[in-house]
């Protein structure tokens, strides 16, 4: 699975902005899909994760409530809905794929096998 993420840019806070992470070659209909963020001079730390089953989003605390999770399967495409951008939110983000993770590893990068490459989001106060 290759990844490749985009949609990122500058934005003011409170501003929205969607990324998307698109497949090529294999299909991810069968793998766990997340989104991390690492902000500058800071770990990688999880978002968001979507289970094969679209009615199983995980999120992390600071974006539950702003951030939406989605997939296409037939576009093969992964998505992130973020609303009311905050400065905080600033950070490279990165989407990756699983195709088997334990529900407790969810939110850990080593579990991911893929990674996109990355897109950047700058959200200015």
């Amino acid at each position: 699975v290759q990844l490749q993420a985009s949609g990122g840019g500058l934005v003011q806070a409170g501003d929205s902005l969607r990324l998307s992470c698109a497949s090529s070659g294999r299909t991810f209909s069968g793998y766990t899909l997340a989104w991390f963020r690492q902000p500058a001079g800071k770990e990688r730390e999880f978002v968001a994760a979507l289970k094969p089953t679209n009615s199983n989003a995980f999120y992390a605390d600071s974006v539950k409530g702003r951030f939406t999770i989605s997939r296409d399967n037939a576009k093969s495409t992964l998505y992130l809905q973020m609303n009311s951008l905050q400065p905080e939110d600033t950070a490279v983000y990165y989407c990756s794929a699983s195709r088997t993770i334990i529900h407790s590893n969810l939110g850990v990068p080593s579990a991911y096998a893929y990674w996109g490459q990355g897109t950047l989001v700058t959200v200015s106060s």
